[in-house]
């Protein structure tokens, strides 16, 4: 099972808008090869298929794609391995943002 993890500056004192917002990761993320946005992000398992909608930032790791779901002014990805991790930092410290667990 993987942790899931917030990027954010709400814990950051003395900042006048806390919230990442949409236009801001659409302009970040677009300076990025291995990232491309999406509207939707679908799961498939064994017997059914889910779309989620929303705004995603999705990292291209291999043959995965990785989300970085952008959600109320915080993104959210899952980390279940290393790779991941590293990135999730690297987009966090760009950001100016902490990241937390949950």
């Amino acid at each position: 099972m993987s942790q899931r993890f917030r990027i954010t500056r709400t814990m950051q004192e003395n900042i006048a808008e806390p919230a990442i917002t949409l236009e801001e990761c659409k302009n970040y993320f677009a300076s990025k090869a291995d990232f491309t946005y999406s509207e939707t992000f679908t799961v498939k398992g064994p017997e059914s298929t889910m779309t989620i909608n929303g705004d995603f930032f999705m990292w291209k790791l291999g043959e995965s794609e990785i989300p970085f779901r952008l959600y109320s002014g915080d993104l959210y990805v899952a980390v279940p391995h290393e790779a991941i991790a590293a990135k999730m930092l690297e987009v966090a410290s760009d950001l100016r943002a902490d990241v937390v667990e949950g």
